[in-house]
């Protein structure tokens, strides 16, 4: 088990450490600065086929370094509407704001996807769509193919979208990174870099085989992310400290490019969104 040094950074002393959530705070690449040119969030309503009778709700943000004269970089986020929110857990558009700004990343286009719904409209929580666990916790490759065939094409048609797969980023909270994971282990000749907070490695639908699958399968091109606490889901689908920690075992073993940090806290993005821009800059780095 690795375990980043921010992490211990972003604890509170030794006599106040297991404050648990409390100790993770947001830091300044997190804030709005003068100077720092923002990019633009539009919201888009979708109609599925791979996932039939679904609606869902999508976010696309453009950073305003993008010009339209070379393809730019791309990020999904799953469960979108927690990762594009300014005064949130994460506030992704900042965060890439002021990154790519400095020239850490490079331009990407975030687009932030809604679990789908079993109906005419949206529910009023996206944390209540009816489809998300099926859409997430399935190990295939129907998800992978709802972005291929359907997300990527749509958002294409308005900005210039990299086809190259090491330009490619995937990330989600909770089920929604194991299904980051599941994009990129089914589908690494499209998505290569994978961020996953509290991921949902666990027996919902069959997730907590990735460890044995992983020691026994040959190495995918897969750079990955992980970020959970010992606080995490302790419930009849297992154990997600134990589980995260068993994935990152069998990361190691393999020889992956990975990164696991690990927290003292519960099952949400509190320290996910600490560390997210160093998380970022970790999974996007070109050396």
């Amino acid at each position: 088990m690795r375990i980043h040094p921010l992490a211990l950074l972003l604890l509170l002393p030794a006599a106040v450490a297991f404050a648990k959530d409390d100790a993770y705070t947001l830091g300044p690449d997190s804030q709005r600065h003068e100077g720092v040119p923002q990019g633009k969030v539009t919201k888009h309503l979708h109609t599925s086929k791979v996932f039939p009778d679904t609606i869902r709700e999508y976010y696309v943000y453009v950073p305003a370094q993008y010009k339209g004269e070379q393809p730019a970089a791309v990020m999904v986020f799953q469960d979108g509407h927690a990762y594009v929110k300014e005064d949130g857990e994460f506030r992704v558009p900042v965060v890439l704001d002021n990154l790519i700004q400095r020239g850490e990343l490079p331009v990407i286009v975030g687009i932030f996807i809604n679990p789908g719904h079993n109906g005419t409209s949206v529910p009023e929580n996206p944390w209540k769509a009816n489809n998300r666990s099926f859409e997430y916790d399935t190990l295939s490759d129907q998800y992978a193919r709802f972005l291929l065939e359907e997300i990527l094409p749509e958002v294409g048609k308005e900005v210039k979208l990299t086809d190259d797969p090491d330009q490619r980023a995937i990330c989600g909270i909770s089920s929604g990174g194991i299904c980051a994971w599941t994009v990129a282990w089914e589908r690494p000749d499209q998505f290569r870099k994978v961020l996953s907070h509290v991921g949902s490695f666990t027996n919902i639908r069959g997730g907590h085989v990735y460890p044995a699958l992983i020691r026994k399968t040959d190495n995918k091109p897969i750079r990955v992310f992980l970020q959970d606490g010992s606080e995490d889901l302790d419930n009849a689908h297992g154990n997600w400290w134990l589980s995260n920690q068993q994935l990152a075992a069998a990361l190691k073993f393999k020889g992956y490019d990975y990164q696991f940090v690990g927290g003292e806290g519960g099952h949400n993005g509190k320290h996910g969104g600490a560390i997210l821009p160093e998380s970022l800059k970790w999974l996007w780095r070109t050396e």
